[in-house]
């Protein structure tokens, strides 16, 4: 399915906290996933991965190519003259064509590119002020700012980091505030990606989580607003588990574990809808 990101002075996704906040833990797992990934002999990096169709090698041509993105998307960014690359951009056959194009590819090659890359990248991120962390870039849903540009990037690198690992019986680590900022973004993610497709319903999502503790509210009224540590409201949609078991599944890794009433589905199946998987 195509995007139709939102362009201009009205984000259809924002996130509140520190805009900075997301530079510690994006920096600290792109750099974790390059040095678990040199450990990788050939056999692993041909196996499987979680994604349907793809390799670990095809996973990380993926990756690489993402990082080339979120280093162009920021730096228009801050040239105040953000992208609009994605206004044709099919998430389900574009990587996949690119992944085919990388066939042949052998893992010394793409682990070198993803190293040079990802290098770039932080190296682009470490450097920003404060001020910046709030420019108008590009990412998915559409004009956001820097901040949440990265926080898709961080949530896209983490489940990809699991799904090369976990098929290979490797145990990613799990760090608090990367789990947090991906559950946060994830569960804006789906209704965002709604909205931009023309859902006008107004709801309400609580996410009540452990391990870390968070509780995380999106509110959805022609565009999604993520407050932590709401207040006790009910939500249309509650949703309570441990905290990287939610991410995975409103990512669309594994079930999500709670029945939805059908008035209430559409606040995460957003993500589901666009990349043309089962729902949740």
């Amino acid at each position: 399915m195509q995007l139709n990101p939102r362009y201009g002075d009205d984000p259809v996704l924002v996130l509140d906290g520190a805009p900075d906040a997301i530079a510690a833990p994006a920096i600290r797992q792109r750099r974790r996933l390059v040095a678990a990934l040199s450990e990788l002999s050939d056999e692993q990096w041909a196996r499987p991965s979680r994604c349907a169709g793809w390799s670990a090698r095809d996973v990380i041509v993926h990756l690489d190519s993402t990082n080339s993105f979120w280093a162009f998307s920021v730096a228009l960014g801050l040239q105040g003259t953000p992208s609009e690359f994605l206004a044709t951009f099919d998430p389900v056959a574009s990587p996949a064509e690119l992944v085919a194009g990388a066939a042949g590819s052998p893992p010394a090659d793409v682990l070198a590119a993803f190293a040079t890359s990802t290098d770039a990248l932080v190296e682009q991120w470490a450097a920003l002020r404060e001020d910046e962390w709030t420019r108008t870039a590009e990412s998915p849903p559409g004009h956001v700012s820097v901040s949440a540009v990265v926080h898709h990037a961080l949530w896209d690198s983490w489940v990809h980091e699991r799904d090369v690992l976990l098929p290979l019986g490797i145990e990613p680590e799990v760090e608090a505030d990367e789990v947090a900022a991906c559950l946060r973004y994830a569960a804006a993610l789906a209704p965002g990606l709604a909205v931009t497709r023309g859902e006008g319903r107004r709801g309400v999502l609580r996410i009540e989580a452990t391990a870390p503790d968070i509780v995380v509210e999106v509110v959805v009224d022609g565009s999604v607003q993520v407050r932590t540590g709401a207040p006790d409201d009910a939500g249309d949609l509650v949703l309570r588990g441990d905290a990287v078991a939610l991410t995975e599944a409103l990512s669309t890794r594994v079930p999500l574990g709670h029945d939805l009433a059908p008035e209430a589905a559409w606040l995460v199946s957003g993500l589901a809808e666009t990349f043309e998987v089962d729902p949740l």
